[in-house]
């Protein structure tokens, strides 16, 4: 498992020489032994305070003096990354493992308050522990599930609406969500999770498994219609529509988006995209990408890479 910070913690300031000198007149003498090497003794509290200001690859070989100093060295990483602010994190190859649990318990206490960007890309968190993290994150702006199908496995995830309220506080200023390559990911557990993203502005389903019916356009569907099964387009264009006057960027990459879609995804009332992301999708035609340009003028990003079967029409479109 690995943890990675936006910033790398390094020492900025020297010690107080008042306070190393007080707490040196009472630090008691070294316990001595013949059969181990002697290593300096200190208060839990100060060398929890000298350790905060090394880098973390110092913390992490203090950490190996003793069990001592390996508690002092965590509680320096804790401090130190409090007092940063740290706003951006990812942690990778999580799983159901109790150590697992315990980081994300860890965070969501120590961190959970300042971030803002949570990256879980990858992992296999359990549904459990997903929740009491993100509960303890109330200023997310960007989450990253890209490949957690271990929280969409059972599909029952948000299920119970009082959990499904509180999640929904705590992402209410959520702008941007991933969730790429989510195999398991159908219809009802789409609607629930999208439920408790009221702000979102960027949207991300590349390489997710989605079905397209003849007409997607045709008619509205409810939340009886959602497939517990299944992500369909047509249940994708139903957000779309729903969030259109906010909703900025999608990402539809490898999705096999055919060109009916497409046209029905441009002719949506009040959408006014900036980015679109159609990499691989081979089935779009020149006509539908001409058209999507003239019904979304507002297209300052638009990605085609590998529609190799789109003409010049496509690219020279107004």
């Amino acid at each position: 498992m690995k943890l990675r910070i936006q910033d790398e913690l390094e020492a900025s300031a020297l010690v107080p020489s008042d306070l190393l000198c007080y707490q040196l007149e009472k630090v008691p003498k070294a316990p001595t032994s013949t059969n181990s090497p002697q290593c300096p003794f200190f208060f839990p509290q100060m060398l929890t305070y000298i350790l905060s200001f090394l880098p973390l690859s110092d913390q992490k070989e203090a950490s190996l003096v003793s069990r001592a100093w390996c508690c002092a060295a965590q509680n320096a990483l804790r401090e130190s990354l409090g007092l940063r602010g740290i706003c951006c994190i990812s942690l990778t190859n999580l799983d159901g493992s109790p150590a697992s649990h315990q980081v994300l318990q860890s965070v969501a206490h120590h961190l959970g308050l300042y971030l803002q960007s949570l990256c879980l890309g990858g992992g296999s968190p359990t549904e459990a522990s997903f929740v009491a993290l993100i509960l303890g994150c109330p200023a997310l702006r960007f989450l990253d599930l890209s490949g957690c199908n271990s929280l969409f496995t059972s599909g029952m995830l948000l299920a119970q609406p009082k959990t499904a309220q509180r999640v929904q506080q705590a992402l209410s200023g959520l702008r941007e969500l991933n969730l790429a390559s989510l195999q398991d990911l159908t219809d009802l557990s789409f609607n629930r999770l999208s439920s408790c993203v009221p702000s979102l502005e960027r949207l991300a389903l590349a390489y997710c498994h989605l079905t397209f019916e003849p007409d997607p356009a045709r008619g509205s569907i409810g939340p009886q219609d959602s497939s517990p099964s299944q992500l369909s387009f047509r249940n994708l264009l139903q957000f779309v529509k729903e969030q259109a006057g906010r909703l900025h960027a999608l990402g539809l990459s490898g999705t096999g988006l055919p060109p009916e879609a497409l046209q029905a995804l441009g002719q949506v009332a009040g959408l006014q995209l900036q980015e679109l992301s159609l990499h691989s999708c081979r089935d779009l035609s020149t006509e539908a990408v001409a058209a999507l340009c003239h019904q979304q003028p507002g297209l300052t990003s638009l990605d085609l890479r590998g529609c190799s079967e789109l003409a010049d029409g496509a690219l020279l479109a107004p």
